[in-house]
């Protein structure tokens, strides 16, 4: 069999231990396949207005989920419409 760069070099991490498994895959496959199939849905473009500093902070999140942006915006603003995200308990 032979194998193209890009394989050769996949194989070559692969083979010095470079990749580690997932923790807790099943839920991480779950939660990816919900944010799937809401990117699927039917949607309205909005406009809205945040600080930069706020996009700033989405986007360093986003990338940590593996996810766009947007929908990351989107599954906050869907999981506050829909009760189930809801603002901190106030702190004494």
């Amino acid at each position: 069999m032979r194998l193209n760069k890009e394989e050769k070099e996949l194989l070559r991490s692969v083979e010095k231990g470079e990749w580690r498994s997932i923790p807790q895959l099943n839920e991480q496959i779950k939660k990816y396949e919900k944010y799937a199939r809401n990117s699927f849905r039917r949607s309205k473009r909005i406009n809205i207005r945040i600080t930069e500093r706020d996009l700033i902070n989405i986007k360093k999140r986003a990338l940590q989920e593996g996810i766009p942006y947007q929908t990351l915006i989107a599954s906050i603003l869907h999981k506050f419409a829909t009760g189930q995200l809801g603002e901190k308990a106030e702190q004494a």
